[in-house]
Parts: C-alpha cells; structure tokens; sequence
C-alpha cells in the first residue's frame, strides 16, 4: 500500500494535472477563467478575495521552503529550533487568513442569489476538497509534530526528503511512511486537489500575464477635450443621394 500510495500515485496525479492542463488549453480556451462573479457582489469580496489569496501566497511560500530547501541548508544559517517557531508562526496566521477568506467567499456564494444560480457542482465539490486541503494542513502544522508513540516528527526529515526524491524518480517510500497520519492524510487531500485543478475554475491559477510586461502602452484620451476635425474636400464616390431633399421635406 504504501508503494502505491507514495511511489505510483504521486505520478498519476502529476500526469492527470499536466495532462489536464494541456486538454483545457487545447478544446476550453475561452473557460480557462474564474467566471468572476465581482458584478453581482463586491462588498464582502472585497474582503475575501485578499485574505484567501495573500495567505495562500505564505502558505505556498512555506511550502517551497520546506520542500525543496533540504534541513541540512537552513541549519547553516538558523537553528531547527528558530526554523520551527517562524514556521510555525508564519504558517499559522497564513493557515488562518486563508480559511477565514474561503469560508466568507463560500458564504458569499451562498447567500447571494446571483451567485449562487451561477454555482455549479463542480464548484461545489472544488470548494469541498480545497477546504479540507487547507484545515488538514492546519492539523499538520499545529498537532503533526508528535508521533503516535510520542516521538518528536520533522516533516522535513519524512515528507521533504520524500518529495524530493519524486522529482529525480527514485520515491523514497519509507521516508514518506515514516510521517504522521497527519501530515499524510494532508497529502492525500492535496493529490485529490491537484486533480481538480484543471477542470475548475482554479485552473486560473496557471495563468501568469506575463505579455502584460512586454505590450506596448495604451494611450487614454479624454473625451472632455474634443480635438478639432480637419476640414478636409468632399471625396467623390461618397456624395449622398437624394438625402438633402428627403431632409428639406421633412422640416
């Protein structure tokens, strides 16, 4: 089990992602969007929508630093002790701004008629396995520390040394054994997630504006100041007929 659950699936789930993402491009170009619904509510979204997405940004932020940059590096520079308190901090407070914000952006949802008729069950069930993405997250962080028996668990230890060992396609199946149901179960909910994502509305995540940095400038005139039109002759071929006298008889 634990083979097929740390060793084949990761890959399943990143070939259904990538596989995903390329299919929308190719035949839903033009649903490759959140569908904003900001038109019928932007009080509360004002709100929501920065919450969930800034603390989003820490969280994921978190992730890469605990994933990717190995123990053995950042003890160079501060000690586990101090590396676990900010993490700690930081991954809290960004854990919190982000559920508050889903949850008032699902209350939103929920409660706005418009917005509401404009859900459909794909978005439901994106919202049911993206919040429970997030609160198991936050069971790892805050109890995943402990093992069962009572041992003191770091992530970076089991599920760091595991994820990188993904990326050069030699899984480190025991490493990832090792961890706490936690963080596991976190990580299970993360794959079901992943498989979501493109055919929701989160596929949006996957768009970067990048040509926005490279288009030439857009030049805005007011209407306020009307330039003068220049007189120029009457081009032949375009002389109205029979619109004067039609005009005369009328007045």
């Amino acid at each position: 089990m634990d083979i097929l659950l740390w060793g084949v699936l990761p890959y399943l789930v990143a070939l259904a992602l990538v596989g995903g993402l390329v299919w929308r491009y190719r035949y839903d170009q033009f649903g490759w969007t959140t569908r904003s619904s900001q038109l019928y509510e932007s009080r509360l979204l004002r709100i929501a929508s920065p919450l969930f997405h800034y603390g989003l940004f820490v969280v994921l932020a978190g992730h890469i630093a605990g994933l990717f940059v190995p123990k053995a590096w950042t003890d160079v520079v501060i000690t586990q002790e101090t590396y676990h308190l900010v993490a700690l901090g930081a991954g809290t407070l960004a854990g919190i701004a982000t559920l508050v914000g889903i949850v008032l952006l699902i209350y939103r949802r929920r409660t706005t008629g418009p917005v509401f008729l404009a859900t459909t069950r794909n978005d439901k069930l994106m919202y049911v396995v993206l919040v429970a993405a997030i609160v198991f997250g936050m069971v790892a962080t805050l109890t995943g520390s402990v093992t069962p028996t009572g041992e003191e668990h770091n992530y970076r230890e089991t599920v760091s040394v595991w994820f990188r060992s993904l990326l050069v396609f030699s899984p480190d199946v025991e490493a990832m054994a090792a961890s706490t149901w936690q963080f596991k179960v976190h990580i299970l909910v993360a794959f079901g997630l992943f498989v979501l994502i493109p055919f929701s509305r989160l596929v949006h995540a996957f768009t970067v504006p990048l040509h926005y940095l490279f288009r030439p400038y857009v030049v805005y005139r007011s209407r306020d100041v009307v330039a003068p039109t220049p007189s120029r002759g009457r081009v032949r071929g375009w002389d109205p007929v029979g619109t004067q006298d039609r005009d005369r008889k009328t007045r």
